[in-house]
């Protein structure tokens, strides 16, 4: 539960049978590894089942990919102030955003050149219980997220490309011991 190194395994069902689709690929989590107990800045990834929300990034969206995609600008936030009616959300605002919010994400980060938002605390939204949760670039196999899930550039492409919403792909996060009680 601790650990921040992770394996990105992908499985699509064939004929009622659950088979490897890509390979293998390493991985990021949390800093502060895998929790059951997400809360705001914890620096821990939330053990679960998710679907995937938007695709994004700030470049073109790739040929080939399936999903929906949204390019990021300037002006897009993920909002991770507990104290907004926007936490947990998506937002483009134009205006100054540390005069809106306490706490938020830049859509237009590096990191974020492609990426996928995975539906972590969406419906309900639970302030406190953890925001911007993504599929994104890692800066490098040895640093961790503070609770994103991250692999190389390549990779990131790979499974954006991968991923059929008519198939509604979801992510799995955590242990074998740890996903036991998951429902």
């Amino acid at each position: 539960m601790s650990d921040t190194k992770v394996t990105i395994q992908t499985y699509e069902k064939k004929q009622g049978d659950w088979r490897r689709a890509l390979k293998k690929m390493e991985g990021v989590i949390g800093k502060n590894g895998f929790t059951k107990s997400k809360k705001e800045g914890d620096g821990k990834s939330p053990v679960g089942i998710y679907s995937f929300g938007t695709a994004f990034g700030s470049e073109t969206k790739p040929a080939g990919m399936k999903m929906g995609y949204k390019k990021t600008t300037k002006y897009d936030y993920w909002i991770d102030d507990q104290t907004s009616k926007d936490y947990n959300k998506w937002k483009t605002y134009k205006g100054n955003p540390a005069v809106k919010w306490k706490s938020f994400e830049r859509m237009s980060h590096e990191l974020y050149r492609y990426g996928a938002v995975i539906n972590y605390n969406t419906d309900p939204i639970i302030k406190g219980k953890g925001s911007a949760i993504f599929l994104h670039i890692w800066r490098g196999g040895t640093k961790p997220t503070a609770g994103c899930t991250a692999t190389a550039e390549r990779n990131v492409l790979s499974l954006l490309k991968w991923m059929d919403p008519v198939q509604k792909p979801h992510i799995v996060m955590g242990t074998n011991d740890s996903l036991k009680s998951v429902k």
